[in-house]
Parts: C-alpha cells; sequence; structure tokens
C-alpha cells in the first residue's frame, strides 16, 4: 500500500510540469493573425488572451483592457465615495455652526430681519446717491441750454456730464444688486430655517 502511494506521488510530480508545458497561450495580434506559444507571445501584449488546457480548451481570459477599465471604474468609486464622505463631514460642520448660531427659531427671524434692514439702509443710500446725480445732471442741463445758438459749450462741461452718466449707470447697477440681495438673503435664512427644524424637530416637525 506504502509502495503504491509512493509511486502515485512521484508520478504525479513527474506529471506537473507535463502538465503546465501542455497549456498554451493564444491571442489576435494587432495585424488580425493569431498567435500561440507556451508563455504569452510578444504580439499578444496589450490584446485580450486565451489560456488553453492541453485539449485546446479555453479555461482562462485574460483582457488587459479590461482590468485597466476595472482598475480605472474603482479608482472612480473610491474617488466618489471620498468626496461623498467630505460632503458629509462637510454638512456635519454646518449643522454644528447652525446649532451653536440659533437657539430658537426666533432667533432665525430676528436675524433675518436685522440683514434686510441693513440691506435695506444700503439701498437707501444708493437711492440718495442715484438722486443727487441726476440733480446734478438737471443743472448740466441747464448750463447746456445757456450755451445753444451762442457759444461752444466748453470742454469741461461735457466731461461732467459724461462723467455724472457713468456713475448714474453705477449706482444703478449697484441699486439692482441690492435687490437681488434681499432675495438672497430671505433664501438664506429659509433655508436655515429649514435645515433648524429637520435637526431639532425631525423631518415630519414633531420633535425628537
Amino acid at each position: 500500500m506504502t509502495r503504491k502511494i509512493l509511486i502515485t506521488a512521484t508520478a504525479l510530480l513527474i506529471a506537473a510540469p507535463l502538465l503546465a508545458q501542455a497549456q498554451s497561450f493564444r491571442c489576435v495580434g494587432n495585424d488580425g493573425r493569431k498567435y500561440y506559444g507556451s508563455t504569452i507571445p510578444q504580439e499578444c501584449l496589450g490584446q485580450p488572451v486565451e489560456q488553453l488546457n492541453k485539449e485546446g480548451m479555453v479555461i482562462k481570459r485574460i483582457d488587459p483592457a479590461g482590468a485597466q477599465k476595472a482598475r480605472a471604474a474603482k479608482a472612480e468609486e473610491e474617488a466618489k465615495k471620498r468626496e461623498a464622505e467630505a460632503a458629509a463631514k462637510e454638512q456635519s460642520r454646518r449643522n454644528r455652526a447652525l446649532l451653536a448660531t440659533y437657539s430658537s427659531e426666533r432667533d432665525i427671524e430676528v436675524a433675518r430681519e436685522r440683514a434686510l434692514a441693513d440691506n435695506a439702509k444700503q439701498a437707501q443710500e444708493v437711492e440718495a446717491r442715484i438722486a443727487a446725480i441726476r440733480k446734478r445732471q438737471a443743472g448740466y442741463d441747464k448750463e447746456l441750454e445757456f450755451y445753444k445758438g451762442n457759444n461752444k459749450p466748453p470742454e469741461k462741461l461735457a466731461e461732467d456730464m459724461q462723467s455724472a452718466e457713468m456713475e448714474l449707470k453705477s449706482q444703478q447697477e449697484l441699486l439692482e444688486t441690492k435687490k437681488r440681495d434681499a432675495e438672497t438673503i430671505n433664501a438664506k435664512y429659509d433655508a436655515d430655517k429649514k435645515r433648524y427644524l429637520e435637526l431639532t424637530r425631525g423631518g415630519d416637525g414633531s420633535r425628537r
């Protein structure tokens, strides 16, 4: 019995390298021709390769492009995971900051009213500057009337009129910005209030 086991083990040891040699590799090269070899042929590098057993049956397929795509997909998935983790971390930081800033819904409304009041005050200051510019322009227009049909208006008057027009345009654009700022302020405090309620009462409005 021992001799039989010894013979069988010896036979396997002898057969192992022969079986390995019986395997081969096959691919279609860039030139469209098929290449075979006991190792992967040089012409198969970068191409899909089939590993064959001694009967010529495919036992494994090696696809370098597929492996590269898999690595790229894995890298993309890991990048998205890192981005999601960073976003969650940032959201957590914002939540803590929000709860540290406000102790009630009323605090949010008070902050909103203060911000809107500051913006309204700035808008009124811009409107006052616009009114002053227009008053100055009216004076320039009267001065220009004086020169019509008589003498050529001085270059200084033309420069002042052009400067006033540019200043008026700038202030009007600033006033439009202040009007848009009011919408931005309301949107910000609406979002803060909504998030505050989610954090303190839950999404359905019931206190946690």
